[in-house]
């Protein structure tokens, strides 16, 4: 891709393949996409040759960890939104599992500023559902949803809202503002001390397994706590083939349940483990091939809406030592793109068009984000990224935005290179290096 400079507002985009499909110029202008066709001209524009890209809906990813406040050790606002910018993404909802805890409107205000201040991404804080994480009493819920973060989305991920009652109060609190529980599936007494997948591998190598019941036993009851309060359920990280047989049949009752996986699980097996590079260490544990096999089946058919990245960047201490003692968690903004075009698009399952929806268009709906999700088309926000799927890179950790190294890709050649994102008009990637950040009025980066 090459680009003539130019101080003007407005971009030419020549020649891009919307979503895979026919090749189309795209006029950006003041924030949306103002013209779309062929053979477009605009004076003073600064003219982007996309011949070979893809267009695409600038990608959302529901499920972040950015660590600010309190653990600036491992990632801020700042290195985390760039690191979603280089990764194609427009919006970011940044979890609750922070220090302090995002369960005040203070705090989810204070995330939602450093996002706005940094202005490489929209960074949408989700609301903590119980006060710290703890699980025995509900936060302030309604004061997040009205406080200027507009919160919509609420999780204890990291830790599961376990009680039945606790969980049934918080999906019938959320429906006065048409709020979704994202729930962390796992049933913690089944899963004490527990280090991997329980199965074949772990039993050969002497660890506490992790038994896919802990996961499909807390969907099926907050499906049905779902279906008897008329409220809506979001299942984070789903990991297994009975999760998504549980979902599947969830949604065929007209349950408003939605679902996501991440890009790892879409891949890596606990195979993986037999290494004892905790690297490969994550919550919900990588699992066996057959769950892997399943999930890309689900998130064809539909059954799973979204990708979620669940990036989780730790410092280097955390990861390089031993399993038992190491933390949980990987990095994905910056590699979920090229993850899900291998394991996806080059497989067959999916197309561009498809993509888009369970990267962009569905998250954007599951979070209530208006001017995302969009399609590439005339009058749309101009929320856009640019993908050249032919390029082919080596993931080098060292390289990347984010300030955790705890990538499970290292190495690994993948397939698939964002060129360029546009965020609300604004090229904050261009030539596949960052650019310069979109600073909101009354803001100061």
């Amino acid at each position: 891709m090459t680009a003539t400079p130019d101080s003007s507002r407005a971009y030419l985009i020549k020649g891009a393949a919307i979503g895979g499909g026919a090749r189309t110029d795209l006029l950006v202008r003041d924030g949306v996409i103002a013209e779309t066709g062929t053979g477009l001209a605009a004076a003073g524009a600064t003219v982007i040759d996309a011949d070979g890209l893809v267009a695409l809906p600038g990608l959302v990813d529901l499920h972040t960890h950015l660590r600010e406040p309190g653990r600036e050790d491992a990632e801020t606002v700042e290195t985390g939104s760039r690191a979603a910018a280089l990764g194609g993404f427009t919006a970011v909802h940044a979890m609750a599992n922070s220090s302090p805890v995002a369960d005040t409107a203070g705090v989810v205000e204070q995330v939602f500023t450093l996002g706005r201040k940094a202005g490489w991404t929209d960074v949408r804080p989700v609301g903590a559902v119980t006060v710290g994480l703890a699980g025995e009493r509900l936060a302030e819920l309604g004061a997040m949803a009205d406080s200027r973060a507009r919160v919509r989305v609420f999780s204890d991920d990291g830790m599961c809202v376990h009680d039945p009652v606790l969980m049934r109060r918080a999906l019938e609190y959320v429906k006065a503002f048409d709020g979704v529980i994202a729930q962390h599936a796992q049933e913690p007494r089944l899963t004490d001390g527990a280090q991997m997948n329980e199965g074949a591998v772990s039993a050969v190598l002497g660890m506490t397994g992790w038994p896919a019941v802990a996961e499909e036993s807390i969907i099926a009851r907050d499906v049905l706590l779902a279906q008897h309060v008329d409220s809506r359920l979001h299942v984070c990280h789903v990991s297994t083939a009975g999760s998504v047989e549980i979902i599947r049949w969830a949604k065929q009752r007209g349950i408003k349940v939605t679902a996501e996986v991440t890009p790892h699980h879409l891949w890596l097996t606990d195979e993986l483990v037999r290494s004892y590079d905790p690297v490969y260490k994550v919550n919900p544990p990588l699992r066996t091939d057959e769950d892997v096999k399943a999930l890309r089946a689900g998130l064809a058919d539909g059954t799973i809406d979204i990708i979620g990245t669940d990036h989780a960047p730790h410092p280097s201490e955390a990861k390089e030592c031993e399993w038992a003692q190491a933390a949980m968690g990987m990095t994905g903004l910056e590699t979920a793109l090229s993850v899900v075009q291998h394991t996806m698009i080059e497989s067959g399952l999916m197309g561009w068009d498809d993509f888009a929806r369970v990267t962009s268009t569905a998250p954007a709906r599951i979070g209530q984000l208006a001017g995302h999700g969009q399609p590439v088309a005339s009058g749309s926000a101009a929320n856009v990224t640019l993908v050249d799927p032919s390029a082919r890179w080596t993931v080098d950790p060292h390289q990347m935005a984010t300030m955790g190294r705890n990538s499970p890709f290292a190495g690994r050649e993948l397939p698939g290179r964002v060129v360029a994102t546009f965020y609300r008009g604004h090229p904050t990637v261009l030539d596949g290096r960052l650019n310069t950040p979109l600073v909101s009025e009354g803001e100061q980066h």
